[in-house]
């Protein structure tokens, strides 16, 4: 077995198919409707509200990493923990500390882009496909800037900028298909085409769980914050039963 087909089976994260960028867009989209509910429906407030879900994702980060293999649901909720924190820590910095949706933005752009400059200093690589705990230490760290630069991104696109929340589906689904021609008719870095792939649909799922739940005066659904969330949360677990259907079926054919 060759090296890199070794990587692609012993990695604890899922192939960058189709079925993942869905349930990401999925996932985030429950961030955003889940943050909101803890802090603005139950009036928990944002600081608290980043704590406990801070205290959650730390917690599945550390099963992750000591875990030997790729789990899917342990995967995936562990994005959900920190599209969640991501939420809730991005309206904390945003409204609560003053910075404003773009000063979030670039202070968190910064963040990403420093975090992917150190793991690319230290490991001379920032594949997605990551197989040492170092590595998933950066994986890990660049994943919950990029969720909350995700956030903050959404909010000024659909308010500052003016937007509004179907205005901003289409802005980053249009962006989301640039990155696909790219992918498709260039040979654009596939890990930097991954990454920006991976910021861009984390505003995406922020716009469409605020068009979800927000005030029909302001341009959303009114739907309830929890039962969007539920709803959500179903159609994850449906997608990631499938995702995980397919790969035993793709590991018996190729007799892994």
């Amino acid at each position: 077995m060759k090296q890199h087909e070794l990587d692609a089976v012993i990695s604890k994260v899922p192939q960058v198919t189709l079925l993942f960028w869905g349930i990401k867009i999925l996932a985030t989209t429950f961030g955003e409707t889940a943050g909101d509910a803890l802090s603005m429906s139950l009036n928990i407030g944002y600081l608290l509200s980043t704590f406990i879900f801070a205290l959650i994702f730390l917690a599945f980060v550390i099963v992750q990493i000591r875990a030997k293999s790729y789990h899917p649901y342990l995967y995936w909720f562990t994005i959900i923990a920190s599209t969640t924190m991501g939420t809730t820590l991005a309206d904390f910095v945003d409204r609560s500390l003053g910075i404003g949706y773009l000063g979030g933005s670039t202070l968190l752009l910064s963040l990403v882009l420093l975090t992917l400059f150190a793991w690319h200093k230290v490991e001379g690589s920032i594949s997605p496909h990551i197989v040492q705990p170092r590595a998933e230490l950066f994986y890990w760290l660049t994943i919950t800037f990029s969720q909350t630069l995700g956030t903050a991104l959404g909010d000024w696109s659909s308010d500052t900028a003016g937007l509004g929340y179907t205005g901003g589906i289409l802005l980053y689904v249009a962006l989301l298909f640039i990155v696909i021609v790219l992918y498709l008719f260039t040979k654009t870095s596939r890990v930097m085409l991954f990454w920006t792939a991976f910021v861009l649909t984390r505003p995406l799922g922020a716009v469409i769980g605020d068009f979800l739940d927000k005030p029909i005066s302001h341009g959303g659904l009114d739907l309830s914050r929890f039962g969007a969330s539920a709803v959500l949360l179903a159609a994850i677990f449906f997608c990631i039963a499938v995702a995980n259907y397919r790969t035993r079926r793709l590991n018996e054919i190729s007799g892994l």
